[in-house]
């Protein structure tokens, strides 16, 4: 029987977290380390905070926004001091997400394909939840028509559809082959692949409906 040791275990987890990173680096895509579920313990997070409100999907650092990176030598120098660390992808740089229920969003593939709609790369979150990955909006002149999303509490049309999150500005998700508490994971539905990502606004009207129909 092979038995793969602690530290071989360690190594082939930062291995498989560092190469995925440095695959988002070249697409353009700036990474940092999440927390994830420690090994054994009774605890469900790696941070110290007692009672995490979202274990295994938060940034080890409140400076995740300045140093996310797409140089690959300080991703493989993140991964080698925390090897099972989780990704940490920011949005309103390449990309916005639009974070549904999974029921809402297989709905919306469903009709995405019957429809011949564009549709870029698709996460499933732990099987709770669908990332669906959109061009960023950037941040237009006028302000009015944006936001920053400070997680997704605003704005309130989009707080008022049902399980919908907007991730842009100053936000972020955790990026596949991420590991949640319990056994789940974060995973590609709809790997990413060159070329250019969907509308958002566009996509916005095929979610926001299959949020309602869910």
């Amino acid at each position: 029987m092979l038995v793969v040791s602690g530290s071989r275990r360690q190594k082939a987890a930062r291995d498989r977290m560092a190469s995925a990173a440095r695959r988002y680096a070249g697409l353009g895509w700036p990474s940092f380390p999440g927390a994830h579920p420690p090994n054994g313990g009774d605890r469900a997070c790696s941070c110290d905070r007692i009672g995490c409100p979202d274990p295994g999907a938060h940034p080890v650092s409140a400076t995740w926004a300045h140093q996310a990176s797409v140089d690959t030598g300080v991703i493989d120098r993140w991964w080698v001091k925390r090897p099972l660390a989780n990704i940490i992808l920011p949005t309103g740089r390449v990309f916005d997400v639009f974070d549904v229920p999974a029921a809402a969003g297989a709905i919306a593939l469903d009709r995405i394909e019957d429809e011949d709609l564009p549709v870029g790369p698709v996460a499933s979150f732990g099987g709770d939840r669908h990332l669906f990955f959109v061009a960023t909006r950037g941040a237009p002149v006028d302000e009015d028509e944006w936001w920053s999303c400070h997680l997704d509490t605003l704005p309130e049309d989009v707080a008022e559809t049902p399980g919908m999150r907007w991730h842009c500005r100053d936000s972020y998700v955790v990026a596949p082959p991420s590991v949640l508490p319990y056994g789940r994971e974060v995973s590609w539905l709809r790997p990413p692949a060159r070329g250019p990502l969907p509308d958002p606004l566009r996509l916005l009207e095929v979610l926001a409906d299959s949020c309602e129909d869910a």
